[in-house]
């Protein structure tokens, strides 16, 4: 059952990046200010992952769970009067509400996986888990570039050629084609809240504070706080890559693609990360967790060294392939960040998932690059994020606790 829930925020999320060149067409943005869709959906993470933290204390996981999936199909309905509008500003703040939900469930599905059995599986069966988060990302973009993107869009030539009024007409028509899909997930959402609510879940009281004494401070754990900025470059280099995939594709020198045809693609970079996981969970069975994350990241930064590198098909398939490599990172980085906090993990837990606000922060700044560099250079960014999960997978992710 925790598991459907790691789908349904994984096909949620990546709606986004079909929202970025939908949005920027519809609009007229260029790469900074599309990059707000990642900023205003991501941003919900740092706003609400320590409140998240303290509402699973007072309600425990299941019941944390429940009122994420409702507040995530509130956030989902919202995008009706945002396209009814249509208006930027009402997108960006029905994005915030939506993810303030996800917020609510990952702070609360992730943590339970990792302690829902032995501590030494604990990677393995979040990355098993986080396949099916995969699964939702992989049929993602398939799905919402049928139903969102138009074969036949305007190009902005086509649409600096139109009045004033003929303009407005089109961006009504264009923005509505998000209503149907997103109703269609606030429904899903209610109807699984109520199922959850139902369903008997384990309590987990071990890994929960509560009202039992006293706690330490959780920050004195520095394998913690550099497992948080992990996810920070982590994120914010997984959500650059993929938010800017559909435009890297359609330039002449890369793919040369439509942007209807390029979200299809889009499904290799998801779809990656899916069988990654898969494969993944079954390799730390028997390899150490750090050992397997610093080898990913090595290779997901010579990927993306290539593609910036070369243009056409290598440039194009390099950086869908980074996805791949992906596949284990979070799920890994978030063990190794959580590991021997006990009573603590819900807090930990807090923290590593207010640091997804780096899907916020550094879109935008790959965005502000490629206004400058151009796309294809603006990748240099990720490569820097890699080069630090690499640190923390060989170095920084040995539990330490810092005396006062």
């Amino acid at each position: 059952m925790v598991t459907t829930l790691f789908f349904f925020w994984g096909f949620v999320t990546v709606l986004n990046d079909i929202l970025v060149p939908h949005l920027k067409n519809i609009f007229d943005l260029n790469y900074t200010k599309v990059m707000l869709i990642q900023f205003a959906f991501f941003s919900a993470y740092f706003l609400f992952s320590i409140p998240a933290a303290k509402i699973i204390d007072a309600i425990g996981y299941k019941r944390t769970m429940v009122t994420g999936l409702v507040t995530m199909g509130v956030g989902a309905l919202l995008f009706y009067p945002a396209a009814s509008a249509p208006s930027y500003p009402l997108f960006l703040g029905a994005l915030m509400v939506l993810a303030g939900g996800i917020t609510l469930l990952q702070v609360a599905a992730n943590p339970y996986v990792a302690v829902l059995g032995k501590p030494e599986t604990a990677s393995s069966r979040l990355n098993l888990t986080q396949a099916f988060n995969s699964f939702g990302t992989f049929i993602g973009p398939y799905i919402g570039g049928y139903l969102i993107l138009n074969a036949n869009a305007q190009t902005q030539e086509q649409l600096d050629k139109l009045s004033s009024g003929a303009l407005q007409a089109y961006r009504v028509q264009e923005a509505a084609s998000v209503k149907m899909p997103y109703l269609g997930i606030a429904a899903f959402l209610f109807v699984f809240a109520i199922i959850i609510g139902l369903f008997k879940l384990p309590a987990m009281p071990g890994a929960s504070g509560g009202d039992s004494g006293p706690k330490s401070s959780v920050w004195k754990y520095r394998h913690l706080v550099l497992g948080a900025l992990g996810i920070f470059v982590y994120v914010g280099a997984e959500v650059s890559i993929g938010s800017f995939l559909i435009n890297y594709m359609s330039q002449p020198d890369t793919g040369n693609l439509t942007e209807f045809v390029a979200a299809k693609y889009v499904v290799f970079y998801w779809g990656g990360a899916m069988v990654g996981r898969f494969i993944g969970s079954a390799i730390l069975q028997k390899v150490r967790t750090g050992t397997v994350l610093g080898i990913a990241a090595i290779f997901a930064a010579l990927l993306v060294c290539v593609s910036m590198l070369t243009f056409g098909s290598v440039a194009m398939w390099t950086i869908l392939l980074v996805g791949f490599f992906n596949s284990i990172m979070f799920p890994s980085i978030f063990t190794l960040g959580i590991a021997e906090l006990g009573p603590l993990t819900g807090d930990g837990s807090g923290i590593l998932i207010m640091a997804i606000v780096g899907g916020a922060i550094l879109p935008v700044a790959q965005g502000y690059l490629a206004d400058r560099l151009g796309i294809h250079h603006a990748f240099l960014l990720p490569v820097l994020c890699y080069i630090y999960i690499a640190y923390y997978a060989f170095r920084g992710s040995r539990p330490v606790v810092a005396t006062a």
